[in-house]
């Protein structure tokens, strides 16, 4: 007598838990590598938001040219007078802090997901920031359009969050450019979310001399522009192409549509390239990004995609709209 045939999973959570799972012996996680990424990330954070904090509480211009070996990087000045990084803890927890939330919320839906993945491991840069950011390394296979979406979205939001808590309290931190101060050597764009936040900080607190003033004549405090850098990782991560977690939405609700969302998204920044040279170069990593992975399937496409996403999915174009930039950058 045949047995009984097993029921067909009806949920995308009972379908992924019933494939099978890998039996090979996972190799130890590398600890000391993120530990000593960690480290330097918190070095050159500091450095960077030293120079910040002393300009702020000098009333000199956030970003200024002086004799550094490297641009916007004042390593020399820093050890000189070893004391001066105490100053940059601000502008550097805020931002680690920033980075860390974004990188968890994926590391903690691929652990929900038994998708096997690394702890954050963060990118030391002598930058304007000090930084390149954070990833984590996902090392298997993502097994439903669901995992991917959730995994996708959940940094940019967790990201996002903090950013928006930490910009709130760093605006009544921040004050107005002081008469007689010279000229920044370079200007910030500030994206939609900050115009977001000022408005509300004036409903509730229309007398503060910081609501009362436009957002370019706000000096704005460090932490404030560890913010800014949160909500400027958060727009370029959820760009709608390829392997970025606004690729991986995509495809998680439409994989046949990813391909030609992803050209679109390259062609747009190509486009923007007059007003902003950054997006060249992100559109040229885009292309390659593109051509590398183009055969890649992200996700299977059975099971489909659950209808309830589709609010979490209106909620990521939202984020993109409030974070995104078009001219980040403006040198004087």
């Amino acid at each position: 007598m045949p047995e009984p045939e097993s029921p067909i999973p009806t949920s995308t959570i009972e379908y992924y838990y019933a494939l099978p799972r890998p039996t090979r012996r996972r190799p130890p996680e590398r600890y000391w590598l993120h530990a000593l990424l960690l480290a330097a990330t918190c070095f050159t954070t500091l450095v960077v938001g030293a120079r910040m904090e002393f300009n702020f509480l000098h009333n000199l211009p956030p970003f200024v040219q002086g004799d550094e070996w490297i641009p916007f990087f004042p390593l020399a000045w820093v050890i000189a007078k070893p004391s001066r990084l105490l100053l940059g803890i601000p502008f550097s927890g805020t931002l680690l802090v920033i980075l860390f939330a974004h990188e968890m919320g994926h590391y903690l839906f691929c652990r929900y997901y038994r998708v096997r993945a690394t702890l954050p491991f963060f990118i030391p840069a002598p930058t304007l920031i000090g930084t390149l950011g954070a990833v984590i390394r996902i090392k298997a296979p993502i097994r439903s359009r669901a995992a991917l979406f959730d995994i996708g979205i959940a940094g940019p939001i967790a990201g996002f969050v903090v950013a928006v808590a930490t910009l709130a309290v760093a605006m009544t931190l921040s004050k107005p450019f002081s008469a007689g101060m010279g000229q920044s050597v370079l200007q910030l764009g500030f994206p939609a979310i900050f115009q977001v936040v000022h408005s509300l900080l004036h409903m509730i607190a229309p007398s503060n001399a910081i609501a009362a003033l436009p957002l370019t004549r706000i000096y704005m405090h460090p932490t404030a522009l560890a913010a800014w850098v949160g909500m400027f990782a958060t727009a370029l991560n959820l760009l709608p192409s390829s392997q970025l977690d606004g690729g991986h939405i995509v495809y998680a609700l439409a994989p046949r549509a990813h391909r030609v969302v992803s050209w679109i998204t390259v062609f747009a920044l190509l486009y923007l390239g007059h007003l902003y040279v950054g997006w060249y170069v992100w559109g040229g990593l885009l292309i390659a990004m593109n051509v590398v992975t183009y055969r890649q399937r992200q996700a299977p496409e059975f099971p489909p995609m659950p209808a309830n996403r589709m609010v979490l999915a209106v909620v990521a174009m939202v984020m993109l709209i409030l974070t995104f930039t078009i001219s980040p950058f403006q040198m004087n």
